[in-house]
């Protein structure tokens, strides 16, 4: 059994890792916890960390059955599996720490322009001046080209198109 990514269709992740069970084909699908609050009440959501993907060890009946579902639309190979394997220990081992953390799909950099994502800051956007554990965030006033620098953390910050 080789372990793959498996790109699926949107919003398949749960279906395809049900699938996985059902045949007992090993899987692992990264679940972060969302709160939101609506209307007063607060909802806590499961959702996947990496949407679209599902990494499965699979062989050649598994590999067949998830192929007759039709929620996978492509099957990737990683050159190092063993790597992805230690990186997917880790994800789980944050995960664990911490159910409610983010992906970042980007790097963040001085310069790029940021959107505060939580916080008193909330919506917030402006410019990274400074990178370090707490980043110093530039708003700006363009049409007078000043403004002032708040602080963020990384996991309230993310960047913007």
């Amino acid at each position: 059994m080789k372990w793959q990514v498996l790109y699926l269709r949107p919003r398949l992740e749960k279906k395809a890792a049900e699938l996985c069970r059902a045949n007992g084909i090993p899987h692992y699908l990264p679940i972060r916890k969302q709160t939101r609050t609506y209307q007063r009440r607060k909802v806590t959501s499961e959702l996947p960390v990496f949407p679209g993907y599902l990494f499965a060890a699979l062989d050649a009946p598994g590999k067949l059955a998830l192929q007759k579902s039709n929620h996978v639309l492509r099957f990737l190979e990683p050159a190092r599996p063993y790597r992805m394997l230690r990186q997917l220990v880790q994800i789980r081992r944050a995960l664990r720490i911490d159910p409610e953390l983010r992906p970042s799909p980007h790097t963040l950099a001085a310069g790029m322009r940021v959107r505060i994502v939580s916080g008193p800051l909330q919506g917030v956007e402006g410019i990274v001046a400074r990178l370090s554990s707490t980043m110093r965030v530039f708003l700006t006033i363009d049409l007078i080209g000043q403004g002032l620098v708040v602080q963020a953390s990384r996991n309230q910050v993310e960047p913007l198109g």
